[in-house]
């Protein structure tokens, strides 16, 4: 016993200290309960083979699909214009919006989704978007707690029940205790974001960092010479190549990019492919071509060759959307800036060889303050010009790599994992809804895990994500393995009877004083631990010991392992106790104080009404 609580004691020391990653923190103390013969082999690493971290890793990438297709950010954005310019309205519908994401999505997930949309808003409405972010931070925690996979301690003591033989939680078990986070959280918030946080106020200095694509495109004006042509059966066109067609020579037109979308039988499936347009491209029937220039020439040329011209409305993926606009895909865009020293100074654009040598368009130059978009291919380079350039993510990155002539802004393939496949938002929807179902109802004889890693597959499979390896960058494989490592930390508690000396202390302080005292000893202690400790170490240390302490008096554990649970996620005092607190931390322009003044009112008072709702909810 001793061995196991110096262990405990090293690791926890070297948790707070920060200067270690905690999942190697957790290694090292996995790797001393196996150096000990505290733990044998297979229980050391039984932790990695559990179905609560396989059901994480699924989640994970269940999340990153639902990110990754905008579907969150769609909902998220339409419903928080109903705001208008009213801050109250705008306070209520971010915390609700927030925690009902977060119901689904991890909660660093949620943040980093609403973060961008919340500043926006704050910006339309004139109000301090500090307001309002370290609400969402601790919404996107409260939100966690309304579902079994909202966050991993509801997932540690669904495994602490389970294990012991009791009947597992259902789905939405946590949903009542939810929705009480939710409430207090946003009556006491109400007054204290008014109160301390109302006043920060944006500083001078702080400026955005790069362009969006979005800002590219309005920069350059592309969309107001960017039109879209179809290629219907009768069109002669179709079956001809770019090439054959000669409309850079006879218009004075540069055809982009090519799009082609799936048969509409599938639409639910539909997919969209892109295609740069180089000159061996054949047009197929059904293909929508973007090109650029000015309207009499693309008028004239779609009379000639019999192509549909398509108004604002109706677009190749669906007929709903509502503006002609670059998609970006797979296909991005760039700048690139000429080197003073740059061989292909004096030349012409043509005579570089964009296309042939790197598969890329030259959509514009910017010299000096004037943006010229026409005749391209027979303006000579001057030393300093900005070039846009479009065609494939790894295309533009590898323009950096290739050539000391120029210097690619920004960083492609991180843009790349920006754009969202909002064309298969759909999709991920029914993905989401199925997995759901799939663990609510009984009638359906499938485990979660499960339907956790049919819903992962899916994401994959559907193409709700560009390629796996972008599915596995949405795994947080930190928080997987110290999850996993810790996991046997809890076993060996209880192995050693470490367990039960720690709640037999509890039991014998707390437990002739009954039942919700001994539960308000689990809660603050828990509570004061994860200010600390992150929550999910936490609730795997505390959990068990929880079980043992309501046992020993003879009452239902459920409310005391809830009472971990919620102590676990409601903790606010401090920017590093969870990844959201410290994700908003710069962006509101937070000290650590602010979160003193906001966070630890809240964290007593929600604390307090635990206390007394818990048993409610879940009789002793």
């Amino acid at each position: 016993m001793l061995t196991t609580i110096i262990i405990l004691v090293v690791a926890a020391a070297f948790f707070v200290w920060g200067k270690l990653r905690s999942d190697i923190v957790a290694l090292c103390a996995l790797i001393n309960l196996l150096l000990t013969q505290t733990l044998t082999t297979e229980e050391a690493l039984s932790g990695f083979s559990n179905s609560v971290v396989i059901m994480m890793v699924g989640l994970f990438v269940v999340g990153g699909g639902i990110v990754q297709t905008g579907l969150a950010k769609m909902i998220s954005s339409r419903i928080l214009k109903l705001a208008g310019n009213s801050e109250l309205k705008l306070f209520l519908l971010i915390m609700l919006v927030t925690a009902g994401i977060g119901a689904f999505v991890s909660n660093t997930g949620t943040v980093a989704l609403m973060l961008p949309i919340v500043v926006s808003m704050a910006a339309s409405t004139g109000v301090s978007s500090s307001r309002f972010l370290m609400p969402l931070a601790f919404a996107s925690s409260m939100g966690g707690m309304m579902t079994l996979i909202g966050t991993p301690p509801n997932l540690v003591i669904q495994n602490t029940l389970t294990s012991a033989g009791y009947e597992p939680l259902t789905f939405f078990s946590f949903l009542p205790v939810g929705l009480v986070c939710v409430t207090t959280g946003i009556l006491v918030l109400l007054p204290l974001s008014r109160w301390f946080l109302s006043g920060k106020r944006k500083r001078k200095n702080d400026t955005p960092r790069g362009k969006s694509l979005g800002q590219l495109v309005k920069e350059y004006g592309l969309s107001d010479n960017l039109f879209r042509l179809r290629v219907p059966a009768n069109s002669a066109t179709a079956g001809k190549t770019i090439s054959q067609l000669d409309v850079r020579r006879r218009f004075g037109l540069n055809i982009l990019e090519v799009r082609r979308g799936t048969s509409s039988q599938h639409r639910f499936l539909k997919t969209v492919t892109q295609e740069l347009a180089s000159p061996d491209t054949v047009l197929n029937v059904g293909d929508v071509i973007y090109i650029s220039g000015e309207v009499e020439e693309v008028s004239g040329f779609a009379q000639e060759c019999a192509l549909e011209m398509m108004d604002g409305h109706s677009t190749e993926e669906a007929a709903t959307s509502q503006d002609k606009k670059l998609a970006f895909y797979d296909i991005g865009i760039a700048e690139i800036v000429i080197t003073p020293h740059s061989g292909i100074t004096n030349q012409m654009v043509k005579e570089v060889g964009f296309r042939d040598k790197y598969n890329l368009n030259v959509l514009g130059i910017r010299r000096k303050k004037e943006y010229i978009l026409q005749d391209l291919g027979k303006l000579h380079i001057h030393s300093g010009d900005v070039l846009l350039v479009q065609g494939t993510w790894q295309d533009i990155a590898r323009l950096g790599k290739e050539s000391d002539d120029w210097v690619v802004l920004g960083q492609p393939l991180e843009e790349a994992a920006k754009v969202t496949l909002d064309y298969k938002a759909p999709v991920a929807a029914a993905i989401m809804v199925a997995m759901v179902a799939m663990m609510v109802f009984d009638f359906i004889p499938v485990e979660p895990v499960t339907a956790v890693m049919i819903a992962a597959l899916l994401m994959v499979l559907t193409g709700c994500f560009r390629n796996v390896e972008a599915a596995y960058k949405t795994i947080n494989w930190e928080t997987i393995v110290l999850f996993a490592a810790m996991l046997p930390m809890s076993l060996a508690l209880e192995k050693t009877g470490t367990s039960e000396y720690i709640s037999n202390s509890l039991v014998s302080g707390l437990g002739a004083y009954g039942p919700i005292v001994l539960m308000a000893g689990v809660y603050f202690t828990t509570s004061l631990m994860t200010m600390f400790i992150s929550n999910t170490v936490t609730a795997v240390l505390m959990a068990p010991i929880a079980l043992q302490s309501a046992v020993q008096i003879g009452v239902s554990p459920v409310p005391f392992l809830f009472a971990v649970t919620v102590a676990a996620s409601m903790c606010f005092a401090s920017p590093f106790s969870t990844p959201p607190n410290a994700l908003v931390m710069p962006a509101g322009q937070y000290t650590f104080i602010d979160y003193v003044k906001v966070g630890l009112p809240l964290q007593i008072i929600m604390g307090i009404v635990m206390i007394f709702v818990l048993p409610l909810l879940f009789p002793f």
